[in-house]
């Protein structure tokens, strides 16, 4: 358990300290949130504040992971690792979008199909590679039996697996890009969701069939719980100290470099300790806010209507009158019910299973 400590500590004492210098940086080399003309006209004062603050959050992850590793002497594991790689991946593809942005001057960022491609490489590559790498009990990290609690006793072999994923991946990094629309939002949506991971992490390991009898006990058949705990712990400490700056008035904001990171975290934690759907729950903020932009365009393109006066749902509330920190506070009380239900129905699973 010091491993998880080492490292949501570390995470959080660099990201703190860390995040002012990239400010600095950015700053001085003029890479300013570009503001769109159709938004709510209270953030065109955010206009020129540095983006691209993911970078903060992402080192710090990867450090800390590291750090822990080597002050602890354990070593990387491969369900770890394949986390950080998806993290990383997505985190690079959101870069070069915000790069475009803010150096190029071309408001749209990456082109479409340049982003998608991006997007897709790297979540394929993670799918494949999480069916790969088997322990000494032949578990590996991902499972080709689909999740909600634990595995279901159906397999969809390995071809739909890897769909499946790369489609919850999409849709987690897709998802907390639209939620990053006011400060903090994302960021504190976030770290609620990778503290529920941690305690899922830590709970998978203290009942793994490595150590508890299947015949017995319910046991989880995760292959490396307990380091999918570390990286969960660097990744909520992480972005707990970004938070202190990322919070309204934001001195920075993470742009998709983050944003589409950590939707790839959650998507990577989902996979490989078999809570693939839950994450529907323990994510509940950013599936509310991806649903809301989908009733919109649907209903815009089958009735020339719109439900929202605007899309994301954050931003309706903002025409409707309230303040920015009211929708944020608000928004992270509804994260947080999402997240006691997940992990409710985390617990009732392990208790009936």
């Amino acid at each position: 358990m010091k491993q998880i400590l080492f490292s949501g500590m570390i995470g959080l004492i660099l990201s703190l300290a860390g995040t002012p210098a990239l400010i600095k940086l950015l700053a001085r080399q003029g890479y300013g949130q570009y503001i769109r003309d159709d938004g709510p006209k209270a953030h065109h004062s955010k206009k020129g504040t540095p983006t691209m603050g993911g970078i903060a959050f992402i080192l710090a992850t990867l450090i800390a992971y590291f750090a822990t590793k080597a002050i602890t002497r354990e070593s990387p594991t491969a369900s770890g690792l394949l986390v950080l790689f998806l993290t990383t991946g997505l985190g690079l593809v959101g870069f070069l979008d915000d790069y475009i942005k803010v150096v190029k001057r071309r408001s749209l960022g990456l082109r479409a199909k340049a982003k998608l491609a991006g997007q897709s490489i790297v979540g394929l590559a993670f799918a494949v590679l999480a069916l790969q790498f088997p322990d000494n009990a032949g578990r590996t990290p991902a499972s080709e039996h689909l999740s909600f609690v634990r595995d279901f006793e159906w397999a969809v072999g390995p071809v739909l697996f890897v769909i499946f994923a790369y489609f919850l991946i999409a849709a987690a990094s897709n998802g907390v890009n639209l939620t990053d629309g006011l400060d903090g939002l994302a960021t504190g949506a976030s770290v609620m969701a990778f503290g529920a991971y941690t305690f899922i992490g830590v709970w998978e390991y203290g009942q793994s069939c490595a150590y508890v009898s299947s015949a017995t006990a319910n046991c989880y058949d995760v292959r490396d719980p307990l380091d999918l705990a570390v990286v969960a712990a660097a990744l909520m400490g992480s972005c707990f100290g970004f938070l202190w700056w990322n919070t309204s008035p934001a001195k920075i904001f993470m742009g998709d470099t983050g944003s589409l990171a950590l939707g790839g975290a959650l998507a990577g934690l989902a996979i490989c300790s078999r809570t693939e759907i839950l994450l529907v729950l323990l994510g509940g903020l950013f599936v509310i806010i991806t649903l809301s932009v989908i009733i919109q365009v649907g209903s815009f393109r089958m009735t020339g209507k719109r439900v929202f006066k605007m899309a994301p749902l954050q931003h309706h509330f903002e025409l409707k009158g309230w303040s920015e920190v009211l929708v944020v506070v608000r928004f992270w009380i509804i994260q947080g019910l999402c997240v006691a239900v997940g992990l409710g129905l985390f617990y009732a699973g392990w208790v009936t299973g």
